[in-house]
């Protein structure tokens, strides 16, 4: 009986990794630049404004207009430590941007947290990441996220549809104040916040030419609300989507052509290529099933409800350490899906910055969410087209 057993078994597993083989492989099909941007396109995938009338019908809402004075107001609320509870941290102690007037000393003592690690690209590149290139964020009092959560950009994150690794805030002005509460980020409630900003002569004097009301704590979300919504960026790719077709490189446009016909553009779509939709993660496990009797080991390609050994014992749901043991929304391994735009400028990687390699990313998306083996030509094309996602975050003039 345990010989027919461990013989199905293996049928099973045979059975499921030569499948794939068996199945005549979808022709690849050959994009001009024409037809590549008409595919995106229709897909939703549009360029980033750069006309101030254009930005306005984006973003611009009846219950908080975006004026010039609001946005100024927002910036300088942005920058200021006085909304956390040890006055240490700002907005921009976490979403980092290029004239960042984060303090040195404690920029230094982030990168050499215990609680947390980085790369050497923190310190090298020059370019605007809209994040704290950390594996986990560091708030008051130098306390990391339990969940070792890492920071997500804040660059083009108002035009995306869910917001939070969970996907549980669906407005830029509703993440405001779980980032000012939250224990583990700026820890100030709403009334101190509020106090603090009427000691202000100059924050009571501002806050009263733009709110009828003047401070309160609505008013303060309001203020970086608007501000957050002008940190849009445009890269190669918006120019190459309006028409000029010397904007990409030859091999960024094989990489676009790879990520729209492999499925990648499925999840990472609309104008931010991603933050839409909130998605599985992984979609696909590669396990080992071990035989108790130490007959039968080898490895096994299968879906997670496959993935148990004969003590139906659970084996690692990610492929790397999930440190922290976030498992999504609801428990269900339920992530939002990360905007790729500026995405080379954003390592590490994955929920808990567990991945520091672009590469190694792209790899492990491919294995286990699209159920494939890039080549290492495709993982090539496939990071030149996400460098054509960096950009620049848009000046507009009326904002000046």
């Amino acid at each position: 009986m345990l010989r027919l057993s461990l013989l199905a078994i293996i049928i099973v597993v045979v059975w499921i990794e030569i499948l794939p083989y068996l199945i005549p492989k979808k022709t690849k099909q050959i994009y001009n630049d024409t037809m590549l941007r008409e595919t995106a396109l229709s897909r939703g995938m549009a360029p980033i404004p750069q006309e101030y009338d254009k930005f306005l019908k984006l973003l611009d809402s009846k219950n908080n207009p975006i004026t010039k004075e609001k946005v100024a107001l927002g910036k300088e609320l942005y920058f200021d430590t006085v909304l956390s509870k040890d006055k240490t941290r700002s907005c921009s102690s976490c979403h980092m941007l290029g004239k960042n007037p984060h303090n040195k000393m404690q920029f230094l003592e982030d990168i050499s947290h215990p609680g947390t690690k980085t790369d050497c690209m923190v310190c090298h590149i020059k370019d605007e990441s809209g994040s704290d290139r950390l594996s986990t964020a560091i708030g008051v009092d130098e306390q990391t996220n339990p969940n070792h959560l890492n920071t997500p950009t804040i660059l083009n994150s108002a035009l995306a549809k869910y917001r939070m690794w969970d996907g549980t805030v669906t407005t830029s002005l509703g993440v405001i104040a779980p980032m000012i509460h939250g224990k583990y980020t700026m820890n100030l409630s709403s009334e101190k916040a509020e106090k603090r900003l009427k000691n202000s002569r100059v924050y009571t004097r501002e806050f009263k030419k733009i709110f009828k009301d003047g401070v309160t704590f609505e008013n303060i979300a309001k203020a970086l609300d608007v501000y957050q919504k002008t940190l849009l960026t445009r890269s190669a790719y918006d120019r190459f989507l309006e028409g000029d077709n010397s904007a990409m490189s030859e091999e960024a446009k094989k990489g676009f052509s790879d990520f729209i016909q492999l499925g990648c553009k499925g999840c990472h779509t609309g104008i931010t290529v991603g933050g839409q939709t909130i998605q599985k993660f992984p979609t696909r496990n590669y396990n080992h099933i071990i035989d108790v009797t130490g007959i039968f080991s080898r490895k096994y390609i299968g879906r997670e409800t496959a993935a148990f050994d004969f003590n139906f014992k659970q084996y690692q749901r990610f492929p790397f350490e999930n440190k922290g043991g976030f498992l999504g929304k609801n428990n269900q391994q339920l992530f939002r899906v990360p905007i790729l735009r500026n995405v080379t400028k954003t390592s590490p990687y994955f929920h808990n910055g567990a991945v520091f390699d672009l590469r190694e990313a792209v790899h492990i998306m491919g294995k286990y969410q699209l159920s494939m083996e890039l080549t290492e030509k495709q993982i090539d094309e496939i990071v030149a087209f996400l460098h054509s996602l960096d950009g620049e975050i848009v000046e507009y003039k009326e904002l000046k």
